[in-house]
């Protein structure tokens, strides 16, 4: 790896690679990324999906390879770690407060006391949390410190907005009264002097999205969890707007209005309501449907509103509200024009209430230019081909089946590109079966069938717990649940939902005859090696929801253009997440188990092929006496 990874700088081409779990990738890249600064003296980025991963690179990896570089050359480049502005503290809002006043926070009076004794003394505890917040911000300012969240107290969400300010109410470093000492600005300095830098994908895309004003100059990309790049460009390109985003805004700007301006603006707090109300819970099409026709509107006054607040420079309260209702006009305007390339829709939930969302269609054009375009690139994730073959993968980014090179010493233009499988540590047909349910009923829309629970509480059975049950759905994961620990009261079932998941995922870790059941969050989420976790239950294919406005978008856009709609947009984005849920089970070259598939179509359905072709290479068997005969002989029960 490390050796294609190096020479795709070297020739100034992009890679693929799919690297298994346990094969080391992070040094893979890491070794010839640091090699190519200590020649060139060129900056190296790399770009990550999770905060874990961003962690583990910080705190073991980078260490690890800067020593052995150091070593070899006498030269030791610099690393630094480059976060979005949420993830520091803002000093400016720490000093002047937050939504909330400050004695009502620390629970000063006697409105304070009412609201402790209504609220379970939630008020004083919030209080407590920013008061120790706002101190640990002061030292960090003392210290030099960045600031950086990971690093704080313990703190909720409600918390962290206390000290924190979201990007578009930004002062910026000229205006703000502290910018001289913004954590922000000193971690774009360290970063700029750094020869190696770790962000993260929704950093990647804000630079992508804006002409490349996020990042520092850098002469190589590495995308490490390449598998989430899509996912986390599109979450970062779409937009929200609802009734409670307007209402703030406008509230906002009052002060500095007239009567009429203001009350207009107040006025499409309910306009944007009424029109989300009558609107379908679907994807909006028609310029004439209500909330195109309401966004228009919104957008003409918010238009207005941001001209009369003015550019005002000395005065953040207005340059705050003008920054929150140039937003709302960004949004607006988005949604009302209803480009081709965007898609919008409705949703609703019992916290927010309706919701309108604006998203790109597609965002493989703007990989492509923006990320593809810039300089040589490598994505690496250990599922990076899917239906065995990497052609899926790099078309979602923007890299087309023709710009494959197919031999070594191919040229390529700027976006040429390699795929190439280093394979894994684990000997996958001897370590893991996997065990497709092809007796049981396809899974229907009414839960879970009675054959179906039956056969999952005699998998959890045989493996005495140690079972991680990857569900399509809460209700599942729960109907589930409930039947096990019905059948089978003498293990303990964790679901989702029970407590905080770090808590769930500890217990399951630590306590035998322990299953945990769960949705999305567990099928990419959970780290399980040994024999806390020797059987994975996938209750159906995760093909989209047939209620997904963006998927089916997409999916009928690939029908559109003369391809096959299901196939690249359905079957590649449930393959994409099988792969990663069967990788679930191996986590080191110890580890033994059975994958179950309780959905027979992986087996008698066309698309079934390309799907199995996307897992690990298990044994595989439709016998589900033989699956359970083998978990039966993990517990040594030979019988």
């Amino acid at each position: 790896m490390a050796e294609a990874v190096a020479a795709a700088f070297e020739a100034d081409t992009h890679l693929l690679v799919q690297a298994g779990t346990g094969t080391g990738k992070s040094l893979g890249y890491l070794a010839p990324a640091l090699a190519r600064c200590v020649d060139t003296g060129e900056v190296v980025v790399v770009a990550t999906a999770t905060l874990a991963l961003q962690a583990q690179l910080a705190n073991k990896d980078i260490p690890t390879a800067l020593d052995a570089v150091e070593e070899v050359t006498g030269q030791r480049p610099k690393a630094a770690i480059l976060k979005g502005r949420t993830n520091h503290a803002c000093l400016y809002r720490a000093r002047s407060g937050g939504d909330h006043d400050q004695g009502s926070l620390v629970g000063a009076g006697a409105v304070a006391e009412a609201a402790a004794r209504s609220k379970g003394d939630e008020v004083s505890r919030l209080g407590a949390e920013v008061l120790a917040l706002r101190e640990w911000v002061e030292g960090e300012a003392e210290r030099g410190g960045l600031a950086d969240r990971d690093d704080a107290p313990t703190h909720t969400a409600r918390g962290w907005a206390q000290v924190s300010i979201p990007t578009r109410e930004c002062l910026g470093v000229t205006a703000c009264p502290f910018g001289a000492e913004c954590f922000v600005e000193r971690s774009r300095e360290v970063a700029r002097e750094a020869d190696l830098i770790v962000t993260n994908h929704a950093l990647l895309a804000i630079n992508a999205m804006h002409g490349g004003t996020a990042l520092p100059e850098h002469a190589a990309l590495v995308v490490d969890e390449a598998h989430e790049l899509v996912s986390r460009i599109t979450t970062a390109a779409t937009d929200e707007l609802t009734p409670a985003v307007v209402d703030r805004a406008a509230r906002r700007s009052l002060a500095w209005l007239d009567d009429d301006l203001g009350m207009d603006f107040l006025d499409q707090v309910e306009s944007l309501r009424e029109a989300l109300d009558e609107s379908e819970l679907t994807r909006i099409t028609q310029a004439s449907a209500p909330l195109p026709y309401a966004a228009a509107a919104l957008r003409d006054v918010a238009r207005k509103v941001a001209s009369a607040l003015g550019k005002v420079t000395d005065d953040p309260e207005r340059q705050q509200a003008t920054s929150a209702v140039k937003e709302v006009f960004d949004v607006a305007d988005r949604i009302a024009a209803l480009k081709e390339q965007d898609v919008v829709w409705v949703t609703e939930s019992e916290i927010m209430g309706r919701t309108a969302y604006v998203a790109p269609l597609n965002v493989a054009g703007l990989l492509r230019e923006q990320v593809f375009g810039q300089g040589p690139t490598v994505l690496t994730s250990a599922t990076l081909t899917l239906g065995g073959a990497f052609e899926p993968a790099a078309g979602a980014v923007g890299l087309r089946a023709a710009d494959r090179i197919d031999d070594a010493s191919g040229a390529a233009d700027e976006f040429g590109w390699r795929g190439i499988d280093v394979g894994s540590p684990f000997d996958y047909r001897k370590q893991g079966i996997l065990y497709v349910a092809r007796r049981l009923p396809p899974p229907g829309r009414d839960g879970l069938h009675e054959k179906t629970l039956a056969e999952i509480a005699q998998l959890v059975w045989a493996a005495e717990g140690r079972a991680l049950g990857l569900f399509a759905s809460r209700r599942a994961a729960d109907q589930a649940a409930e039947y096990c620990r019905r059948e089978l009261p003498e293990l303990t079932i964790l679901c989702q939902g029970d407590a905080q998941l770090s808590e769930l995922t500890r217990r399951f870790l630590e306590e035998p005859t322990t299953a945990l059941f769960g949705t999305m969050s567990l099928w990419q989420g959970v780290d399980v090696p040994g024999e806390a976790c020797q059987l994975v239950i996938i209750d159906k294919i995760p093909f989209p929801r047939p209620d997904d406005p963006l998927m089916q978008a997409r999916k009928k856009a690939v029908d559109d253009a003369g391809g096959n709609g299901f196939m690249s947009v359905a079957a590649t984005h449930a393959a994409l997440l099988l792969a990663q849920g069967a990788g679930r089970l191996i986590r080191r070259s110890e580890d033994r188990g059975v994958v179950a598939m309780l959905d027979p179509r992986l087996d008698t359905a066309r698309y079934g092929s390309f799907l199995t072709a996307s897992l690990p290479d298990f044994w595989t068997t439709t016998d589900g006496d033989v699956a359970v005969s083998a978990l039966r002989r993990l517990r040594g029960d030979t019988d």
